[in-house]
């Protein structure tokens, strides 16, 4: 027998997942160690070589394969702990990082641009000035580069970050800017801006260059450790690290790009929902579009799959758009909010409730955790309602305090003039609307009802209260897989080796130059080709390239992307079925076409994925009964009935088929899904969950018969 692994190391637990060659997955979760990832890691990884009859070294050494995600550098870059980096830009430009794209949170009053990424004293200004036509209208002046190179390292700068106007056109003068910083500061990493974002917009690859430089030393000695503290392990196998591509690298690729580690984690979400949506939901060989929800410790993160296709962006924020800093590159298109399992509910000044975004993490975790904790939290208040079962959590690994949780809330409750139990189900509703805004604006902002759209949930916290959130929404239906509690784990189980490759051209399609576009496409393609040629040893099953373009109508202000019809262009057929595909991308986006109107092509795109030798999800294993029937009733807390008693299902028993009623409560190992009224699930072959969610105001009304007992009319 061997294995294949995945972990994803979020900001409360490590998820990891092991499948066999059977297709089986086990899971398991540890509580985040953030000293020393392979410390979380091995715990879980024990637990699950223990179920298999094996040892951690032995589990190791018949693992061919492990794919790991982690948050270390978006959380690196939040907690300010990236490496000291300098900026080096063209002279008369040093505030590309302070004044961004000229926006301010409040345009109308004097207040000051939010402090740049890398401040003043660490800017330093090149003479030299490349113009947009690729000519060296100012040459390079190399005593102003190696007079910042001395006081940059004097100033102890760790990193540098190198973006000179038009680069993108003539890189000549950022390469040898590059030779000068290799030359006389041996051993600094650094990063050319043209190298790592070709696009036009100055602070967009300024930001981007400035925070793949500041996490070069930090993912380095990081995967450094990890990889020496797997082998001294076992493992011998091929190891890769999710990106937020939605794919992997492996780790030498992602030292020299780390800023594709930002988001890792997130970004495999909406692959695991590809998945699970083709087997379960596929009709006519296609899965339905998808809002995947995975809800962790620390955040909420909501993706989307339309068409088939993973949703792409170059808008990931980190800290807030007005506030924090643009990473400016392709990712997976997730947003992300404060509104896990631990996030912690407050009162402001006002009197107001608020719940997160602030969180109580792992250490010392909810209140509930027994570790410290005295903060309430969502987690706490799904224990006071009965959703949780403190002697079962999961799976019976860690026991829950409830009487910690109730002092938690105590002090909320009594600021409220409520009971806890008033001020639990506060917190938990209040959780459940900003979740639901996050969604609305993510899918209405693409043109995407959510009405129309089945929410895959994942995440140890999705089924606390994934059905008032998708009552809320008008989702009618949800998939929540048995694996939900490691939704993103799974996703990098399933995952790909993909890299993408971009280049800056200007073309209209009303005058189209075919054969420079076909060239530039021709050298990207290399670039791709090359990638895929480099994977020595990486077991892959098969290669594809695909091809994009940044467009958008004339004198726009933004683009969007758009698949191209194919890698050239041979006619004028081709490029009009370039812009028809861009009117059908802008009219879903923007309820809005303009036949007729030509397009302005700006970055030109090749994605290369080596598909990764895979495993077939196993079915459910045999149920333990033959029909649906509760472990235990518990007393547990809704808003539409108050406190009465409901059915516990443990979820190995369920056999396939079985059809469970709300209000009831199903335990799984790694997380619990709470059936509200008028909600139903149906269990699937695969042994996953299809909730069907009663749309508002036609929920059927849950009512206490006698001894207790539930029954809905």
């Amino acid at each position: 027998m061997s294995y294949r692994i995945s972990v994803d190391t979020g900001g409360t637990f490590t998820d990891v997942v092991v499948a066999d060659d059977d297709g089986t997955l086990h899971i398991a979760k540890a509580l985040t160690t953030y000293e020393r990832a392979f410390e979380g890691v091995s715990t879980a990884l024990e637990e699950i070589a223990g179920g298999l009859g094996l040892d951690l070294g032995a589990l190791l050494a018949q693992s061919r394969q492990l794919t790991y995600g982690t948050t270390r550098a978006t959380n690196a870059i939040v907690e300010a702990k990236t490496a000291r980096t300098a900026f080096f830009t063209t002279e008369g430009f040093p505030d590309i990082l302070l004044m961004r794209e000229g926006g301010k949170l409040e345009p109308f009053r004097q207040v000051a641009y939010p402090a740049p990424y890398v401040p003043r004293h660490l800017t330093f200004e090149i003479r030299e000035r490349m113009d947009a036509e690729a000519t060296a209208f100012v040459p390079l002046d190399e005593a102003s580069v190696l007079a910042a190179i001395r006081e940059a390292t004097g100033l102890g700068a760790q990193a540098i970050g190198v973006c000179l106007l038009w680069s993108t056109v003539n890189p000549a003068h950022e390469l040898r800017v590059g030779e000068l910083i290799a030359e006389h500061a041996p051993g600094l990493p650094f990063t050319l801006s043209h190298e790592l974002n070709p696009i036009v917009r100055e602070y967009r690859r300024a930001s981007s260059t400035v925070i793949d430089a500041s996490l070069k030393p930090v993912m380095q000695d990081f995967l450094v450790s990890l990889e020496r503290d797997l082998s001294v392990a076992g493992f011998a196998g091929q190891l890769f690290v999710s990106t937020s591509f939605g794919g992997a690298w492996r780790p030498s690729e992602v030292v020299e790009r780390p800023i594709y580690s930002v988001g890792s984690g997130p970004s495999m979400a909406p692959v695991a929902a590809l998945t699970y949506g083709a087997a379960e939901l596929a009709d006519g060989g296609k899965p339905p579009d998808m809002l995947v929800c995975d809800t962790g410790g620390t955040t909420f993160d909501v993706g989307l799959v339309s068409d088939g296709d993973i949703h792409y962006t170059s808008e990931t924020w980190l800290g807030g758009r007005w506030i924090g800093h643009i990473t400016g590159t392709r990712a997976v298109d997730v947003k992300s909010i404060g509104a896990g399992g631990g996030s912690i509910a407050w009162i402001d000044s006002g009197g107001l409730i608020h719940v997160g975004p602030q969180s109580a993490g792992a250490d010392p975790g909810p209140a509930c955790y027994g570790r410290g904790g005295t903060e309430p939290t969502v987690t706490d208040a799904a224990v006071l309602l009965g959703y949780l079962d403190p002697s079962n959590f999961l799976g019976g690994r860690l026991s829950l305090d409830r009487d910690a949780a109730e002092r938690a809330f105590a002090p909320l409750a009594q600021q409220l003039g409520m009971t806890t139990e008033q001020a639990a189900q506060a917190t938990i509703t209040l959780a459940s609307e900003n979740i639901v805004g996050a969604i609305r604006e993510i899918t209405i902002a693409q043109g995407i009802d959510p009405r129309e759209v089945t929410i895959v949930a994942g995440g140890g916290a999705s089924g606390l209260n994934i059905v008032p959130i998708a009552r809320e929404l008008g989702c009618e239906r949800v998939l929540l897989p048995r694996t939900a509690g490691a939704l993103s784990a799974c996703g990098a189980l399933y995952s790909n080796v993909i890299s993408e490759f971009a280049t800056s051209h200007y073309a209209e399609t009303h005058h189209f130059d075919l054969e420079a576009v076909n060239a530039t496409l021709a050298g990207i393609e290399a670039q791709a080709q090359a990638f895929l040629a480099s994977l020595d040893g990486v077991e892959a099953v098969g290669q594809r390239l695909e091809y994009f373009v940044d467009a958008r109508y004339r004198a726009q202000v933004w683009e969007l992307p758009v698949a191209l019809p194919g890698p050239r262009f041979d006619s004028q057929a081709d490029v009009k079925a370039l812009e028809d595909a861009f009117h059908d991308v802008h009219e879903r986006v923007f309820a809005v076409r303009e036949p007729g109107q030509y397009l302005e092509c700006l970055t030109w795109k090749v994605r290369a994925t080596a598909e990764l030798a895979k495993t077939a999800l196993a079915g459910r294993p045999a149920a333990g009964l033959a029909e649906a029937v509760p472990a235990e009733h518990a007393v547990a807390s809704f808003r539409e009935t108050g406190s009465l008693s409901v059915p516990r299902y443990d979820g190995a028993t369920l056999p396939a088929g079985a059809e469970l009623e709300g209000p009831a409560v199903i335990r799984e190992p790694t997380t619990t899904v709470v059936l509200y009224p008028g909600s139903r699930a149906v269990v699937t072959d695969a042994g996953n969950y299809v909730l069907h969610v009663d749309p508002p105001g036609a929920s059927a009304a849950a009512v206490a018969g006698p001894a207790g007992e539930v029954t809905v009319s």
